[in-house]
């Protein structure tokens, strides 16, 4: 999930930037079939549910690792 947050957030903050230089991404295009204040809504919101899904999906991963033996290996 982390993979997928970071390419989701990625793709909202790309999107923002180009908007300034007056650039629209073709794959973010139909974001403006609604009108700019909803692109913006839509931009921001991949920011978001980009940044969660990569924070969250990180702690998820490190609750599924197995615990180490620090132990074993100093000995």
């Amino acid at each position: 999930m982390q993979k997928i947050g970071s390419y989701i957030a990625f793709f909202g903050l790309f999107a923002i930037v180009l908007k300034f230089f007056g650039r629209v991404p073709r794959f973010l295009f139909w974001v403006y079939n609604w009108g700019e204040t909803i692109g913006w809504i839509i931009m921001i919101a991949l920011v978001i549910i980009g940044g969660g899904l990569y924070f969250f999906g990180k702690k998820r991963n490190e609750e599924m690792l197995p615990p180490s033996n620090d132990k074993e290996i100093k000995e």
